[in-house]
């Protein structure tokens, strides 16, 4: 059953992006033969702050896998730590799913609602989610075209002595080839009663438009936007086939009149390296 460690390792990495924790070597994992009564786990809100949800995991020896979701189903975030401490600002109901892996295969436990009764409005103070979505009243993005697109490595910016620290964002007057120049579309963030996304996206041989509506996740500490409901981030240029995942995004750098959102190149269809691809938007007046 080694596979099952294989695969929730990779989902893990895709879903956290760069945010989870240096695993051991699950292959030394003994085959264990749990039931989801065998799981030692508990999701209690913070009696101090009741907005602020841990998620705690004592079973031993097995792969957690937590997810999150909202009254409607979006999906909140995700995480493969053995301890989590998850804010929810917004008043609601929220439903908790685990998922053990071992080499005796996957066991889910029974989903837990966690209801919270008031908004958390202090969560909301660092400001860089004022300058993601200008709060209640909302923000909408734009491809830059002065640089609209760049590339760099997995360890950019946040980790200079890594050894794939490097960035190439390229002026567009001397390199067009990135991408025709047109209206590709358009994003918004607000905060109005939820995280609201909208995204309406250009179609690349073409000037039809589609719009679709949902939701996301931000990580302000790890630098980590997460689009969900159905929701991928806005981009420019033919690179949808070299990404296998448009919903979660690198924050590389964030100021009122500048976003860069990074998705990971993965399947490289011209057989180049994995690296970030990073789109640069501005305000759109």
């Amino acid at each position: 059953m080694k596979k099952y460690f294989k695969i929730i390792t990779v989902l893990a990495f895709a879903g956290a992006l760069f945010s989870c924790d240096p695993q051991e070597d699950r292959d030394d994992f003994p085959a264990l033969t749990l039931s989801s009564t065998d799981l030692n786990i508990s999701v209690t809100q913070d009696p101090e702050n009741a907005n602020r949800v841990i998620m705690t995991n004592s079973t031993q020896g097995i792969i957690p896998y937590w997810n999150y979701v909202d009254a409607e189903g979006n999906d909140l975030g995700h995480s493969n730590k053995h301890q989590n401490a998850v804010m929810f600002p917004f008043a609601g109901t929220y439903t908790v799913y685990f998922t053990a892996y071992t080499e005796g295969g996957p066991v889910a436990a029974n989903p837990i609602v966690v209801t919270i009764d008031s908004n958390n409005e202090e969560y909301f103070s660092d400001p860089e989610w004022g300058m993601l979505t200008n709060g209640v009243d909302g923000k909408t993005w734009e491809l830059d075209f002065f640089d609209p697109i760049g590339w760099a490595g997995l360890d950019f910016p946040y980790n200079p002595d890594g050894s794939d620290y490097w960035n190439w964002f390229p002026d567009y007057a001397g390199n067009s080839w990135v991408m025709e120049q047109k209206d590709w579309g358009e994003m918004s963030f607000n905060l109005d009663g939820g995280y609201n996304s909208s995204v309406t996206q250009t179609a690349l041989n073409s000037n039809d438009q589609t719009t679709k509506d949902g939701g996301f996740s931000f990580d302000v500490d790890g630098h980590n936007l997460t689009f969900t409901g159905g929701v991928e981030l806005l981009h420019g240029g033919d690179y949808y086939p070299d990404v296998s995942n448009w919903t979660a995004t690198k924050v590389v750098e964030l100021s009122d009149n500048s976003l860069r959102l990074a998705v990971i190149r993965d399947q490289s269809r011209t057989g180049e390296g994995v690296c970030l691809i990073v789109f640069h938007f501005k305000p759109k007046e």
